[in-house]
């Protein structure tokens, strides 16, 4: 193996970190030159810290940027409302578009897919067009690619993957998610 191969990791499970974990290599590729681009399937409702840290970074040499691509949440029950499903859906459907040209223009060293297990375990993206763009992405490209449920069959074209799990979290204590800590 070259080190010129781009990998491709994985953060999942149940536990807190794997978008804090993905952040933190993507931070870690720009400090030592590299291009980097952080597309969320999810996130876009709310105006998290790590949009302010990215952009500030991004305003330093440009070589680093993050894109919230969704509306927030997607609950476990969403037939609950099918029209906002719908709506995230369409959302997801034109993120993807976003992530196929992005990838695939080469001007990146590392693209973050954050939440795009989500996505997918959520039927709002085919799990075979994220294997199809992972075999055809240009060579030298890493990919983070993170969310809970990640697939087996994602897992198996993955160089590494890392599951993080829960233990124990605040909220099962009825502490709800702080500003720093979650967001």
């Amino acid at each position: 193996m070259t080190e010129q191969k781009g990998l491709i990791l994985i953060n999942t499970g149940t536990g807190k970190g794997k978008t804090t974990a993905a952040l933190g290599t993507a931070i870690r590729a720009w400090g030592n030159g590299q291009k980097v681009l952080i597309l969320q399937f999810i996130k876009g409702a709310w105006k998290y810290g790590e949009l302010k840290a990215i952009e500030a970074l991004e305003a330093c040499n440009g070589n680093i940027e993050i894109r919230p691509m969704g509306d927030g949440f997607v609950f476990h029950n969403r037939k609950e409302d099918e029209a906002a499903y719908q709506n995230k859906k369409e959302l997801a459907a034109r993120a993807w578009e976003t992530v196929v040209d992005e990838v695939m223009s080469d001007r990146w060293d590392l693209v973050v897919l954050d939440e795009v297990n989500y996505a997918i375990h959520f039927e709002m993206l085919e799990p075979e067009k994220l294997l199809k763009l992972i075999k055809e992405r240009p060579p030298r490209l890493n990919m983070i690619l993170t969310g809970r449920y990640a697939r087996p069959e994602i897992i198996e074209a993955a160089d590494t993957v890392t599951e993080m799990t829960l233990i124990k979290h605040a909220f099962q204590n009825g502490i709800h998610a702080r500003k720093g800590i979650e967001f």
